[in-house]
C-alpha cells in the first residue's frame, strides 16, 4: 500500500470540529507493518502571524499559514486526496516552527526559514 509522505500535502479529514482542510505530512515514511498513522500540519487562511506560523505561498493553496500549534496525528484513511508537494525550503520554514512549538533544540534549522513570506 502506499501512504501519503513526508512533506506532500493532503486534504485531510480532521472530524467534525476541525473540518476537511489541507495537511502537510510531517511524519517519517511508514511500513505496512507500522500503524497507519500519519502526523500532519494543518493549512490554514484565519492567519494570526504568531511564532508558531509558517507563512508561505504555495501556487496550490489558497494564502494562508501552516499552523504548528495545530499538528496531529490521523489515521492514513482520514487522508482524502493528494494536493501537492512543498519544496525543501518550505519544509525547512514548517520544520523550524515545529520546533519552536515543541520546544526542540533544532537551532540547525535557522529561525528565519519559519518567518519566510
Amino acid at each position: 500500500m502506499t501512504y501519503p509522505s513526508r512533506a506532500e500535502v493532503w486534504l485531510v479529514d480532521l472530524g467534525l470540529a476541525a473540518k476537511v482542510r489541507p495537511c502537510v505530512v510531517v511524519s517519517s515514511r511508514i511500513a505496512d507493518a507500522d500503524r497507519a498513522l500519519i502526523t500532519l500540519v494543518p493549512h490554514t487562511t484565519s492567519v494570526r502571524r504568531t511564532a508558531y506560523e509558517a507563512n508561505l505561498k504555495v501556487e496550490f493553496l489558497k494564502p494562508g499559514a501552516f499552523d504548528a500549534q495545530g499538528i496531529v496525528t490521523v489515521p492514513v484513511a482520514h487522508a482524502v486526496r493528494l494536493m501537492g508537494r512543498l519544496r525543501p525550503d518550505d519544509m525547512k520554514a514548517i520544520e523550524a516552527v515545529l520546533c519552536r512549538w515543541l520546544g526542540l533544540p533544532c537551532h540547525e534549522m535557522g529561525e528565519s526559514a519559519a518567518t519566510k513570506q
